[in-house]
């Protein structure tokens, strides 16, 4: 049976956990995740989990953060003042948001803490820093078909 390979088009479920068990991604309940081997699309330690596996083979893999989002960074964490929110905005914590950059492309940032003066705002992914455990099941090699 053939192997998912570097360059290959895959189809798999998965389940993500954090270290407590409680699940914050899951295919269950929606489409398989599709991507292409060896062009980033995911992260690193599930792109090298999945190179090797057969179709219709399952298996458990658990990824440090670096592995996984990488490590929490606190120079990706800023303090805003209210002001410099567009009129009649009213952040929320948990709210998020695509904050222009200057080279023209934006960035994703969460709002994580609240004040009279100002607002508190994160671009790390929400699950930098955390170690993950990842249920696959790999269902499909499109590209070998």
């Amino acid at each position: 049976m053939a192997q998912a390979k570097s360059g290959d088009t895959v189809k798999l479920n998965f389940t993500g956990k954090l270290k407590d068990g409680s699940v914050f991604g899951s295919t269950a309940e929606q489409e398989p995740l599709e991507f292409k081997l060896g062009e980033g699309q995911v992260i690193p330690g599930v792109e090298k989990a999945v190179a090797g596996m057969e179709v219709g083979e399952s298996k458990t893999v658990e990824l440090s953060s670096e592995q996984a989002y990488g490590a929490h960074q606190e120079e990706l964490i800023e303090k805003v003042e209210r002001d410099k929110f567009p009129e009649g905005t009213n952040p929320q914590v948990g709210q998020r948001f695509e904050v222009p950059q200057p080279d023209g492309k934006k960035m994703m940032v969460r709002v994580v803490e609240v004040s009279d003066s100002a607002v508190t705002l994160d671009a790390n992914h929400p699950l930098a820093g955390k170690d993950l455990t990842f249920e696959l099941e790999l269902l499909e090699i499109p590209s070998q078909a």
